[in-house]
């Protein structure tokens, strides 16, 4: 029985419903307090019935009491975030970590401690991201040092493309809700503090230990990779060996989490061999201290946090020499880190992880023992096969949903770079350890230098072979959530061959392709008009049913083309058009692309929507209102205009819409005899 063998699926599931909940409901007063009545009377009623062996009032009753409290735990936490208006304003803040250099700017991350208006000063919660040109001013600036910043909080936003990466919703879950554009002179105050906060001691402790890799001779790329393996700081990488290692499926290794911890203690367990038996309580709580210390020396970055989390929860149990079930272990840690902080469910890091270790755990040792070796090394092949083979199988709905890819060679990329990544890891926490004695310290950077060099040439070669990743395709969060469970529901099935009927994996196979098909015929039967808003070129997509026709500047689709084709497989056709109008049909709408509207072109096409481009496209003072487009759009801001001529024309316009500031234009095209 899952409620007695995995407790801690049966509390956080309801748990984790309340907080999906939470994102489309917003209820009042009167909710909390029916609520709080039927949990309350539930919970009394229930008592009552105990002589049942089992309570299942109970049991209804927590569970809904598990879902109220995860609607509050997330609307709690996106409440306290606080709202600020588009003024020039006074805040005192904390640094939270090191600027990060950008191509024209640093990029910096502070929290918000209140904000100064007039004469008195108003607590305030959250965080907000800066955008400083580089000058003087934050050179010498640590986190946990505290500013008082003049600004004009931007509120983010998103640009609207369809089935963008929500990037307002990213950030908010980390708590920043606002950005700003600034230099030294809005600077108005700078201190160290007294004492600093234990994250802030581990940032400037991590960057203290990537300089001893800069005195010992690492640099340049070799130190970017250096840095992100063994410490988990990318913000040196390249974007091209970002790019690199994704493409060779191993971008894993740069992300201090579950690898890390799994290898550091695994070596630490190794080394205390002698303590097995009567003091291996001993041995493991050595263990546990020595991996959150390389929690701390990382940073104490949510992504370690979460692995040395999970590690210590699945070493209790041996500690208190108890029969442990792995899943329940590790849903134990995430359990609590979901109490901590909601939003964290919908962190892409959160899921993969996870997703990770749940499969390792489950299907790992079935995957592993289909094949007997006698041979040591083949033997220690298959094991980073197997464990490969089965974290890709549970991360892969998330990496196709999130990434829009899938890289093919990734069991030959895991099964040379892993062990790689293992020594560097090694000789990346004994470069610290040995900085005083230089000669040892400085032999082995030579050594780390040349397996960085050496684990960078295999990436490149395996991400450089022909198909080495199969790009834009895409699933809808629907899909993947199908596709996580068919995928886990039939590995169960195959491999740990219990008492599970067949039913369960062929409705699940059933369910995702009936997903698939729903959602294949309502594209084939409807019809779309999208103007994209893009940074760099405008782009206006025709979608009829599969095939989508887009009018761009640039014979090259962009990101938000691509995503949006990815995830709905659409069959693209580029078309890249001049400074001429242009004028198409599509289920009878006219639809005119320009770069300027004039009486002449307007009377003679007679457009049902007019889009125009450019950043300040020229409008006619003299148009007549007789042909006017029901709907206008500008590819451009409303702010190119101070006023828009011809009063009694647009005044006749049924919409004008504006991509750079409201978003992406969607419209379905209905059929019509126009």
């Amino acid at each position: 029985m899952l409620h007695k063998e995995i407790p801690f699926l049966r509390i956080g599931l309801p748990l984790c419903f309340g907080i999906i909940a939470g994102l489309y409901f917003n209820p009042g007063t009167p909710f909390w307090i029916v609520s709080a009545l039927i949990i309350l009377s539930g919970f009394a009623l229930s008592i009552r019935v105990q002589k049942y062996e089992e309570n299942q009032l109970f049991g209804c009753i927590l569970s809904f009491a598990l879902f109220i409290t995860g609607i509050f735990l997330y609307k709690n936490e996106k409440s306290r975030i606080s709202t600020f208006k588009q003024e020039e304003s006074v805040f005192i803040c904390t640094l939270s970590d090191f600027p990060e250099e950008k191509e024209k700017s640093l990029r910096i991350v502070v929290k918000l401690n209140s904000i100064i208006s007039g004469n008195t000063t108003v607590p305030a919660v959250g965080s907000m991201l800066l955008y400083n040109r580089k000058d003087e001013g934050w050179e010498d600036a640590m986190p946990g040092d505290l500013f008082i910043l003049r600004c004009t909080p931007l509120a983010i936003v998103n640009r609207g493309n369809p089935y963008e990466f929500n990037y307002k919703f990213y950030m908010e879950n980390h708590g920043i809700k606002y950005y700003a554009f600034t230099d030294s002179s809005d600077i108005l105050a700078h201190t160290a503090p007294s004492g600093r906060k234990l994250v802030h001691r581990a940032l400037i402790l991590r960057e203290r230990i990537i300089q001893m890799y800069v005195e010992r001779g690492i640099s340049g790329d070799n130190l970017a990779l250096v840095a992100a393996i063994t410490l988990g700081q990318k913000r040196m990488l390249d974007p091209e060996q970002k790019q690199i290692f994704m493409r060779a499926g191993v971008m894993h290794i740069m992300a201090v989490s579950g690898l890390h911890a799994v290898i550091l203690s695994m070596i630490v367990l190794n080394m205390l061999f002698f303590l097995k038996g009567r003091f291996n309580t001993i041995r493991i709580i050595l263990t546990l201290l020595v991996l959150w210390s390389f929690a701390f020396v990382t940073g104490l970055t949510p992504s370690v946090l979460r692995a040395t989390l999970m590690f210590s929860f699945l070493q209790a149990g041996k500690m208190l020499k108890r029969p442990v079930n792995g899943i329940n272990s590790v849903l134990a840690s995430a359990f609590l880190l979901i109490i901590l902080k909601p939003s964290v469910i919908f962190d892409a890091g959160f899921l993969l992880s996870y997703s990770a270790v749940i499969y390792i755990i489950t299907f790992y040792s079935k995957v592993y023992d289909l094949i007997e070796n006698r041979n040591i090394l083949i033997d220690r092949i298959w094991q980073l096969v197997s464990v490969s083979l089965v974290a890709q199988a549970g991360t892969l709905p998330l990496t196709i949903m999130y990434f829009n890819r899938f890289p093919v060679y990734f069991l030959l990329a895991n099964v040379i770079i892993v062990p790689l990544s293992t020594l560097m890891i090694i000789l990346g926490c004994l470069i610290p350890l040995t900085y005083m004695i230089t000669s040892v310290s400085s032999f082995l950077a030579a050594l780390l230098i040349r397996l960085t060099a050496l684990t960078e040439l295999i990436t490149g070669w395996i991400s450089s072979m022909p198909g080495a990743t199969i790009e834009n395709i895409g699933l809808t969060i629907q899909s993947a959530i199908l596709m996580t469970f068919t995928i886990f529901i039939s590995g169960y099935y195959f491999l740990c061959k219990r008492s599970m009927s067949i039913v369960y994996p062929l409705a699940s196979v059933l369910l995702l392709v009936s997903a698939g098909t729903i959602t294949e015929i309502s594209t084939r039967r409807t019809n779309e008009l999208i103007i994209y808003n893009c940074a760099d070129r405008y782009a206006v997509g025709i979608r009829t049913g599969k095939l989508l026709n887009v009018y761009s500047d640039s014979i090259r689709p962009g990101t938000e083309v691509r995503r949006h084709s990815a995830m709905l497989r659409l069959d693209v056709r580029m078309n890249q058009t001049g400074k001429e109008s242009y004028v198409y049909n599509a289920d009878g709408w006219r639809i005119m692309i320009s770069g300027s509207l004039q009486r002449g072109t307007s009377e003679s096409t007679s457009p049902d929507v007019a889009i125009l481009t450019g950043d300040r496209p020229r409008i006619d003072k003299s148009l007549s209102a007789c042909t006017n487009p029901s709907e206008l759009i500008f590819t451009s801001a409303r702010s190119a205009y101070t006023s828009l001529p011809g009063e009694g024309y647009f005044s006749l316009i049924d919409s004008i819409h504006f991509v750079r500031d409201s978003g992406a234009y969607i419209s379905t095209l209905k059929k019509t005899n126009k």
